[in-house]
């Protein structure tokens, strides 16, 4: 009866701790439960009140606060502020800025999928639509990918007046405005299909409509900033760009070097009070074309004219580019893409201060501003872009492996091929999924800092692997640059995006577990600022909650994990009533093992953990594939559970699974402390790694899902655009695929013929002819076979050149937009 005792006091330990019960709550639980047994069994009053002394020795200085306060939480709190990490401006803009979503839910452990499943899933309005499937088409119809890189280096005029025209630059301005007035959902929408087509119209219409003048006047200008700019940005009359990098500060911002100093000046003829600016600035995008410069710089006020304070801070404003000492106009050439892009430079430019944004009260302000509004900026801009370019890849290669043969076969049938096209397919589902759920944050009134960086990141890196992917199954038709090219100059352009809005190392290494870490954490920032209060009965009260509501969130999470791991998540509390309730359990047991392995990882390493990167960036890929599954998941219930997406689905999840698995292996594996090593490795994997790879059977029916018409097709691939021109190669494809699906009966016939000797042939018109005479084929179906057979030969046909056309370069021959412009 003793060991019945003791059994029964774990397993009601073990319920409480995976539960989340309060202290107290346990208390009462265990003490009733000794009553009970002393009560009611025949069990040893020796040993009961031996066991009930135990308990009480424990139990009643955790239960007796200011006992508690004394004697555990003031000695923890002197070591805990010793161990507190030193963080940059950079670090404690970042950390401050946004807002926590669902990615809070997936870093505590415990996920609550029924807030996913029931979060609201935005719509584009009518006329959002109506944009998409008008002007957005229409500019899409404009753009010569062949024209822009090679022989403009530019967009045309034509170009750059229709997005005017039809105010493009204007979608994140309000109407009162001039502007569209656009959601984030309908911005994604804009961005998603222009960079289908082009990345240069993409990036162009991208860097108006993210972080730069507008958003910052939207939020911060004052009333006369506001009346005067947004109107104009609205309609084009400006372009904008910002200037925040200097080559000497690389991704430190609050270290860049430029600099103001407030002084009195003349300006305009008139003598005023302004700032006098020296600065250098490169990799700005627009430019070398802008009229408004936004800029960001440290501000100074020496002699006191604004108030007592000498160094304010990093500051913005806004400067017209025709402004004496500033220089703009140079441009960089990033791997052969022409977008607009360039330096910079100022020496003793004087400005007014009616041009710092918000006006002299936002001095010193802007490194809040700005981190504030790139994470809204980096969770549509670049993800928008890569889900654009990644389904133009799979709706390509799946209709091009499908189109052209080898061996009398579809290349696509090949098992080498499939592999690609199931990665392909996978990797766009997630992407399009994470894109999409990171902008229906924002129009949820979020501000996903964590979100944001995941989407950046991962969006960006699959994006990478796909048109890798799309060009080896091209092959050389993938590499021949030239008009009929649609894959090369997307192949070419990916390291930018990889390096742009936070260089990927440094996004992965540093910003998603860093900030999520401590943002997504439900104790770990509260605790950081109670122990900050310098009231010490305040702090020493505050920290004492925090601190033993965390140690019961740990012990809970440590239990979750090893349960979780031991039952495969069984008895889960997850959506039963789907198919994919599987997907959700192994969801739910990982997010304990994040959840467990985070705090170890912290409470061991306290502030060296920052510089532990190996460990964080791992822990941060544990929390992006976790955010991706739940993206993947919400997409799939919210489209009606489509039978016919499940394979893609499944292929993506087991992928991102794996990937899960291996990180946290990873940590476990190379953990700095060996007994943490062992602790780690028991908790979260109690039985061993089990999972797997997507296998060769679920990949063989993703790759085919590609290669015909169908709607699961037409929903992996919606938002790319596809001309409906067969002088378009995208849209000949299109065009060409279900023809070719139509004629491969007949191409069957005549190699069955040729194969018995009935049909012998020397060119493809005399085979033709010959199965007519023969009665094989009809002449209705021959004049077909000539039609598909013409179009396959044009979809596999490459450029070709004379030395003087590649000599000619890029605009060699032709005046550019630009020039035409000045």
């Amino acid at each position: 009866m003793f060991w019945i005792l003791i059994l029964c006091l774990l397993a009601l330990s073990l319920a409480a701790a995976y539960h989340g019960w309060k202290l107290l709550h346990w208390t009462m639980g265990i003490a009733v439960l000794l009553a009970g047994f002393a009560l009611f069994t025949n069990v040893s009053i020796v040993a009961t009140v031996v066991l009930s002394v135990l308990f009480a020795a424990i139990a009643i200085p955790l239960n007796f606060k200011p006992l508690r306060r004394q004697k555990l939480t003031a000695p923890f709190l002197a070591i805990y502020r010793k161990m507190l990490p030193t963080l940059s401006p950079t670090e404690q803009a970042a950390l401050e800025a946004g807002t926590v979503g669902w990615e809070g839910e997936l870093f505590a452990g415990n996920p609550n999928w029924d807030a996913l499943l029931e979060q609201q899933w935005p719509a584009l309005t009518e006329e959002e639509q109506a944009f998409v499937d008008g002007p957005t088409n229409e500019l899409c119809e404009m753009l010569d990918t062949w024209q822009i890189y090679h022989q403009l280096a530019d967009l045309p005029p034509e170009v750059w007046d229709f997005m005017k025209e039809h105010r493009f630059f204007g979608m994140i301005i309000p109407k009162e405005y001039g502007g569209l007035g656009f959601s984030a959902l309908a911005h994604r929408a804009v961005l998603q299909k222009i960079a289908s087509v082009c990345a240069v119209a993409g990036s162009t219409v991208a860097v108006p409509n993210s972080l730069g003048p507008a958003e910052l006047l939207v939020h911060y200008g004052t009333d006369e900033q506001k009346d005067y700019y947004l109107p104009r940005l609205a309609t084009g009359k400006e372009i904008p760009c910002f200037a925040l990098t200097n080559p000497v500060a690389g991704s430190d911002a609050t270290s860049i070097p430029d600099y103001g100093v407030i002084c009195k000046g003349t300006y305009n003829g008139e003598e005023t009070l302004g700032m006098r600016l020296n600065f250098d600035k490169r990799y700005i995008t627009l430019s070398s074309v802008a009229t408004l410069v936004g800029l960001a710089f440290k501000l100074y006020d020496p002699e006191g004219l604004v108030g007592d304070k000498e160094e304010l801070g990093i500051s913005v404003a806004l400067i017209p580019s025709d402004t004496p000492g500033l220089e703009t106009g140079p441009r960089h050439f990033p791997l052969n893409v022409p977008f607009q892009n360039g330096p910079v430079r100022g020496r003793d430019v004087f400005v007014p201060l009616d041009t710092l944004v918000g006006g002299i009260d936002m001095a010193g302000k802007g490194w809040p501003m700005l981190i504030e509004l790139l994470t809204v900026g980096r969770a549509i801009t670049l993800p928008s872009c890569s889900s654009g370019g990644a389904k133009m890849a799979t709706l390509t290669t799946g209709a091009y492996s499908r189109i052209r043969k080898l061996f009398g076969l579809p290349i696509g049938r090949f098992e080498g091929i499939e592999e690609a096209m199931s990665r392909i397919a996978g990797n766009t589902y997630a992407t399009s999924a994470l894109s999409r759920m990171t902008a229906s944050a924002v129009d949820l009134g979020q501000k996903p800092a964590v979100p944001s960086a995941i989407a950046k990141y991962h969006a960006t890196e699959m994006g990478r692997r796909i048109v890798n992917d799309a060009m080896d199954v091209h092959g050389g038709k993938g590499i021949v640059i030239g008009p009929r090219n649609y894959l090369a100059r997307g192949y070419q352009g990916m390291p930018i995006w990889i390096t742009v809005e936070g260089a990927n190392i440094l996004t992965r290494s540093l910003m998603i577990f860093g900030q999520g870490a401590i943002r997504c954490h439900p104790y770990v920032l509260k605790e950081m600022e109670a122990a900050r209060i310098e009231d010490r009965e305040r702090a020493l009260k505050e920290f004492d909650h925090l601190l033993f509501s965390h140690i019961g969130y740990s012990i809970g999470n440590a239990v979750r994990s090893m349960l979780l791991g031991l039952s495969f998540a069984r008895f889960a509390a997850v959506p039963t009533d789907r198919k994919t309730a599987k997907y959700y359990r192994k969801l739910t047991r990982y997010s304990a093992a994040l959840a467990f392995a985070s705090d170890v990882a912290m409470l061991s390493l306290g502030g060296k953990l920052k510089y532990k990167e190996h460990i964080s960036a791992r822990l941060g890929d544990v929390l992006s594939q976790l955010y991706i599954c739940s993206a993947m998941l919400k997409r799939f219930e919210t489209q009606g559970r489509p039978a016919t997406d499940q394979p893609i689905l499944a292929w993506a999840f087991h992928d991102a699974i794996y990937k899960i698995q291996t990180a946290l292996g990873s940590v476990v594996d190379n953990f700095p402390s060996r007994a943490i090593r062992v602790l780690l490795g028991t908790f979260i994997f109690p039985l061993g790694r089990h999972e797997r790879q997507p296998g060769d059977r679920l990949g063989h029916k993703v790759s085919q899902l590609l290669m015909s018409p169908s709607e699961t097709r037409q929903r992996l691939t919606n938002g790319a655009f596809v001309s409906a021109d067969a002088s378009n190669p995208v849209g000949l494809l299109e065009i060409a695929l279900p023809r070719v699906i139509a004629t491969e009966p007949l191409e069957r016939r005549l190699l069955k013929a040729t194969n018995a000797g009935e049909l012998v042939a020397l060119t493809p018109q005399e085979q033709l002819d010959k199965a007519v005479a023969q009665s094989i084929i009809t002449e209705e179906e021959a004049e077909e076979l000539k039609a598909v057979r013409a179009m396959v030969t044009e979809i596999i046909t490459v450029d070709e050149f004379d030395t003087d056309e590649l000599r000619a370069g890029s605009g060699a021959t032709e005046e550019s937009a630009t020039d035409q412009a000045a």
